[in-house]
């Protein structure tokens, strides 16, 4: 049996909240790693008067309704750092 804890299922729920209370800031992003995508939702953010948190949001909502498996394997494996 795999522990997917251990493979960084364990920031699913971090990134989720993160992503849905300040996701035009991207700090989500950086939780997963993903450097590039975090400073351009954190530019992004505040330009569009944090319109861009509907991509956040989008994000969280995917991130906490996936299994630890799917996290993992998506973006902690896969690295997909959009949706």
């Amino acid at each position: 049996m795999t522990d997917w804890k251990a493979q960084g299922a364990d920031k699913k729920v971090v990134a989720g909240i993160l992503a849905i209370v300040l996701g035009w800031a991207g700090i989500h992003e950086f939780i997963l790693g993903y450097t590039t995508e975090g400073i351009i939702q954190l530019v992004i953010g505040p330009l569009t008067c944090g319109l861009s948190n509907i991509i956040g949001i989008v994000e969280g909502i995917i991130y906490l309704t996936k299994s630890d498996e799917e996290f993992v394997r998506t973006y902690i494996q896969g690295r997909k750092g959009w949706f």
